[in-house]
Protein backbone atom coordinates (compact mmCIF):
# COMPACT_ATOMS: atom_id res chain seq x y z
CA UNK A 1 0.00 0.00 0.00
CA UNK A 2 1.39 3.30 -1.17
CA UNK A 3 1.00 6.43 0.93
CA UNK A 4 -1.07 8.24 -1.50
CA UNK A 5 -4.09 11.16 -0.39
CA UNK A 6 -7.72 11.12 -1.87
CA UNK A 7 -8.72 14.01 -2.39
CA UNK A 8 -12.16 15.71 -3.53
CA UNK A 9 -12.85 19.30 -4.98
CA UNK A 10 -16.71 20.56 -5.14
CA UNK A 11 -18.35 23.56 -5.20
CA UNK A 12 -21.37 23.82 -2.61
CA UNK A 13 -24.14 26.35 -1.99
CA UNK A 14 -24.52 27.60 1.72
CA UNK A 15 -27.43 25.09 2.06
CA UNK A 16 -24.94 22.66 0.83
CA UNK A 17 -26.04 21.54 -2.95
CA UNK A 18 -24.17 21.26 -5.61
CA UNK A 19 -26.10 22.03 -8.14
CA UNK A 20 -30.03 23.75 -7.82
CA UNK A 21 -33.75 22.58 -7.68
CA UNK A 22 -33.38 22.32 -11.89
CA UNK A 23 -31.17 19.13 -11.90
CA UNK A 24 -27.51 18.12 -12.66
CA UNK A 25 -27.07 20.64 -15.17
CA UNK A 26 -28.35 23.67 -12.58
CA UNK A 27 -25.17 25.55 -11.80
CA UNK A 28 -26.41 28.96 -12.62
CA UNK A 29 -26.07 30.01 -8.80
CA UNK A 30 -22.51 28.71 -9.09
CA UNK A 31 -21.66 30.60 -11.72
CA UNK A 32 -20.61 33.87 -10.52
CA UNK A 33 -17.91 32.34 -8.01
CA UNK A 34 -16.48 29.96 -9.90
CA UNK A 35 -14.37 31.94 -12.17
CA UNK A 36 -12.64 34.36 -9.65
CA UNK A 37 -9.06 34.94 -8.17
CA UNK A 38 -10.34 33.11 -4.78
CA UNK A 39 -11.75 30.23 -7.02
CA UNK A 40 -8.94 30.15 -9.47
CA UNK A 41 -6.21 30.09 -6.94
CA UNK A 42 -8.21 27.03 -4.86
CA UNK A 43 -7.98 25.17 -7.92
CA UNK A 44 -4.82 25.49 -8.92
CA UNK A 45 -3.94 23.92 -5.08
CA UNK A 46 -6.24 21.22 -5.92
CA UNK A 47 -4.71 20.30 -8.13
CA UNK A 48 -0.70 20.56 -7.61
CA UNK A 49 0.12 17.39 -6.05
CA UNK A 50 -1.97 15.48 -7.77
CA UNK A 51 -1.45 11.96 -10.40
CA UNK A 52 -4.81 10.67 -11.04
CA UNK A 53 -7.77 12.35 -11.59
CA UNK A 54 -10.97 9.93 -10.25
CA UNK A 55 -14.43 11.56 -12.23
CA UNK A 56 -17.96 9.62 -11.96
CA UNK A 57 -18.54 9.34 -15.96
CA UNK A 58 -21.01 12.44 -16.59
CA UNK A 59 -18.45 14.69 -14.91
CA UNK A 60 -15.67 12.61 -17.79
CA UNK A 61 -17.79 13.63 -20.14
CA UNK A 62 -18.37 17.17 -19.38
CA UNK A 63 -15.02 18.02 -18.64
CA UNK A 64 -13.25 16.15 -21.19
CA UNK A 65 -15.46 18.21 -23.38
CA UNK A 66 -14.78 21.42 -22.56
CA UNK A 67 -10.83 21.66 -20.57
CA UNK A 68 -8.98 20.28 -23.86
CA UNK A 69 -10.17 23.49 -25.66
CA UNK A 70 -8.88 25.31 -22.74
CA UNK A 71 -5.56 23.79 -22.64
CA UNK A 72 -4.75 24.98 -26.12
CA UNK A 73 -6.09 28.53 -25.68
CA UNK A 74 -2.90 30.86 -25.28
CA UNK A 75 -5.51 33.50 -23.91
CA UNK A 76 -7.01 31.59 -21.63
CA UNK A 77 -6.01 32.63 -17.79
CA UNK A 78 -3.08 30.58 -17.11
CA UNK A 79 -4.68 29.33 -13.82
CA UNK A 80 -7.24 27.65 -16.08
CA UNK A 81 -4.71 26.62 -18.69
CA UNK A 82 -2.40 25.28 -16.04
CA UNK A 83 -5.23 22.62 -14.47
CA UNK A 84 -6.51 21.81 -18.59
CA UNK A 85 -3.10 21.29 -19.33
CA UNK A 86 -3.06 18.91 -16.43
CA UNK A 87 -6.47 17.01 -16.60
CA UNK A 88 -5.90 16.62 -20.42
CA UNK A 89 -2.09 14.96 -19.46
CA UNK A 90 -2.30 13.15 -16.02
CA UNK A 91 -4.38 9.63 -15.51
CA UNK A 92 -7.87 9.38 -15.46
CA UNK A 93 -9.81 6.91 -14.26
CA UNK A 94 -13.56 7.19 -15.23
CA UNK A 95 -16.21 5.22 -13.16
CA UNK A 96 -19.07 3.88 -15.31
CA UNK A 97 -21.77 1.18 -15.50
CA UNK A 98 -22.34 2.17 -19.28
CA UNK A 99 -18.95 2.26 -21.00
CA UNK A 100 -17.31 -0.82 -21.97
CA UNK A 101 -14.14 1.58 -23.22
CA UNK A 102 -12.63 5.19 -22.41
CA UNK A 103 -13.15 8.05 -25.79
CA UNK A 104 -10.76 9.82 -23.78
CA UNK A 105 -6.72 10.06 -23.98
CA UNK A 106 -5.16 8.67 -20.68
CA UNK A 107 -7.89 7.67 -19.61
CA UNK A 108 -9.38 4.12 -18.43
CA UNK A 109 -13.15 2.83 -17.58
CA UNK A 110 -14.22 0.81 -14.50
CA UNK A 111 -17.25 -0.70 -13.25
CA UNK A 112 -16.76 -1.02 -9.84
CA UNK A 113 -17.45 0.55 -6.57
CA UNK A 114 -15.49 3.41 -5.86
CA UNK A 115 -14.12 2.25 -2.67
CA UNK A 116 -12.57 -0.84 -4.60
CA UNK A 117 -11.02 1.68 -7.06
CA UNK A 118 -9.41 3.88 -4.46
CA UNK A 119 -8.37 0.97 -2.56
CA UNK A 120 -6.79 -0.18 -6.22
CA UNK A 121 -5.45 2.91 -7.19
CA UNK A 122 -3.31 3.62 -3.50
CA UNK A 123 -1.59 0.10 -4.12
CA UNK A 124 0.21 1.57 -6.94
CA UNK A 125 1.37 4.81 -7.94
CA UNK A 126 2.90 7.96 -6.23
CA UNK A 127 0.90 11.41 -6.32
CA UNK A 128 -2.67 12.04 -4.69
CA UNK A 129 -5.58 10.55 -6.46
CA UNK A 130 -8.21 13.65 -6.61
CA UNK A 131 -11.92 13.17 -6.99
CA UNK A 132 -12.39 15.72 -9.65
CA UNK A 133 -16.07 17.45 -8.92
CA UNK A 134 -18.07 14.17 -8.97
CA UNK A 135 -20.18 13.85 -6.21
CA UNK A 136 -21.21 10.57 -7.30
CA UNK A 137 -17.81 9.58 -6.46
CA UNK A 138 -17.10 11.56 -3.50
CA UNK A 139 -20.87 10.43 -1.67
CA UNK A 140 -19.52 6.53 -1.61
CA UNK A 141 -15.81 7.70 -0.51
CA UNK A 142 -17.44 9.75 2.23
CA UNK A 143 -19.55 7.18 3.37
CA UNK A 144 -16.53 4.60 3.58
CA UNK A 145 -14.47 7.64 5.18
CA UNK A 146 -12.13 6.83 2.46
CA UNK A 147 -11.61 10.83 1.80
CA UNK A 148 -8.56 12.61 3.01
CA UNK A 149 -8.95 15.86 1.80
CA UNK A 150 -11.86 17.99 1.29
CA UNK A 151 -11.45 21.38 -1.09
CA UNK A 152 -14.50 23.41 -1.12
CA UNK A 153 -15.53 26.84 -2.75
CA UNK A 154 -19.04 28.19 -0.78
CA UNK A 155 -21.03 29.96 -2.71
CA UNK A 156 -22.99 32.33 -0.84
CA UNK A 157 -26.32 31.77 -2.32
CA UNK A 158 -28.95 29.69 -0.92
CA UNK A 159 -30.11 27.61 -3.44
CA UNK A 160 -33.47 25.79 -1.70
CA UNK A 161 -33.43 22.61 -3.80
CA UNK A 162 -30.84 19.84 -5.92
CA UNK A 163 -28.83 17.17 -4.30
CA UNK A 164 -26.64 17.78 -1.07
CA UNK A 165 -23.11 16.54 -0.77
CA UNK A 166 -23.41 15.24 3.23
CA UNK A 167 -26.15 12.97 3.14
CA UNK A 168 -28.40 11.84 6.48
CA UNK A 169 -26.33 8.99 8.00
CA UNK A 170 -22.78 9.42 7.41
CA UNK A 171 -20.78 8.17 9.91
CA UNK A 172 -19.01 10.92 11.99
CA UNK A 173 -15.61 12.02 11.23
CA UNK A 174 -14.07 14.64 12.54
CA UNK A 175 -11.57 17.51 10.02
CA UNK A 176 -9.43 20.24 10.62
CA UNK A 177 -9.36 23.45 8.62
CA UNK A 178 -5.97 23.36 7.11
CA UNK A 179 -6.80 26.42 4.70
CA UNK A 180 -9.38 29.48 4.42
CA UNK A 181 -9.52 32.18 1.62
CA UNK A 182 -12.53 34.46 1.07
CA UNK A 183 -13.10 36.37 -2.15
CA UNK A 184 -14.60 39.98 -2.96
CA UNK A 185 -17.88 38.54 -3.42
CA UNK A 186 -17.97 36.40 -0.43
CA UNK A 187 -16.96 32.86 -2.14
CA UNK A 188 -15.03 30.97 0.49
CA UNK A 189 -12.30 28.44 -0.78
CA UNK A 190 -11.56 25.86 2.31
CA UNK A 191 -9.56 23.29 2.57
CA UNK A 192 -10.41 20.16 5.48
CA UNK A 193 -8.29 17.24 6.17
CA UNK A 194 -9.44 15.02 7.74
CA UNK A 195 -8.54 13.58 11.06
CA UNK A 196 -7.21 10.35 11.74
Amino acid sequence: MTDRTVTANLALSLDGRYHGPGGPGDFGAFAPYVATDVARDHLTRVWADATTALLGRVNAEGFLGYWPSVAADENADPRDRGYATWLVGTEKVVLSTTLTESPWDRARVVNAPAADVVADLKAAGKGDILVNSSPSVIKPLLAADLIDRLYLLICPEIVGGGQRLFDDGLTPTKWTLARSETGESGEIAMVYDRVR
